[in-house]
């Protein structure tokens, strides 16, 4: 058991929340019981996974995409409403990390996927280092690369470039990054790697050389809460569970 004060305390200066410009609060959104025995960790914090952690006796929710969305409607109403009424009259927690969560350089999300993805890491870049960048140990073809994306994910990826294009030198930014697809030209890079695509995309794509590769929003940002949610599992001696609510985005 911990008190609740302390673990937020210690996440927040874990996660240098300060040195972001976010689009919402990072770290404590709604608060609950004082007293934190087992954490649930989750992508978003959807109604079906409060059910889920509350199924599970949680006393304290932890995502990476949470409430309180900059120019989003302020109103309490319809789903905001449900869903901060369950958190409250169930006495939940909940914490979310967003780009702190993206960023990190031990538990973020663009550090967890290249490991899961068996790039070695050399270095991030973009404001506030968003995105990494790394090297496969050997040149494989693109489409050798995206079937093992797909079998580590368990999310057929949607692939832009030539399918026997060797590719070694490798970005990837997870979520809705493709913006970043700038960055990944100017780093020349064989392939860059994000959660989601926009029509523009393809053409920056195929004009610049750098193959792209959209492997899902959902499924490139399962691993860096896992890898929080473990961590203060271990640094306060408490429970933890990983809950994943299947999203095909």
């Amino acid at each position: 058991m911990v008190k609740l004060k302390e673990l937020v305390h210690y996440t927040q200066q874990l996660m240098q929340v300060e040195s972001f410009k976010d689009y919402c609060p990072n770290g404590l959104q709604v608060e609950g019981k004082s007293e934190v025995r087992k954490i649930v960790t989750g992508v978003t914090a959807s109604m079906v996974l409060l059910e889920a952690a509350r199924q599970a006796d949680a006393d304290l929710i932890l995502v990476h995409h949470g409430y309180f969305w900059r120019n989003e409607d302020p109103r309490i109403v319809g789903i905001k409403r449900n869903r901060l009424a369950f958190l409250l009259k169930n006495d939940l927690n909940l914490m979310a990390y967003h780009l702190p969560l993206d960023a990190h350089a031990e538990f973020g999300n663009n550090i967890q996927l290249g490991r899961v993805l068996g790039i070695n890491f050399s270095s991030f870049a973009a404001d506030s280092n968003i995105v990494a960048w790394g090297i496969l140990d050997k040149p494989v073809q693109l489409k050798e690369f995206a079937a093992h994306i797909s079998k580590v994910l368990g999310r057929v990826p949607l692939v832009i470039g030539n399918p026997q294009k060797l590719v070694q030198k490798i970005a990837w930014c997870t979520g809705a990054a493709q913006a970043y697809i700038d960055i990944a030209i100017e780093l020349q890079v064989d392939v860059f790697i994000s959660g989601e695509i926009s029509e523009q995309t393809t053409h920056q794509s195929l004009e610049s050389g750098v193959s792209y590769i959209s492997a899902g929003h959902h499924v490139t940002e399962r691993y860096g809460v896992q890898a929080l949610g473990e961590h203060l599992a271990q640094k306060f001696n408490i429970a933890h569970a990983f809950i994943d609510i299947r999203n095909p985005v």
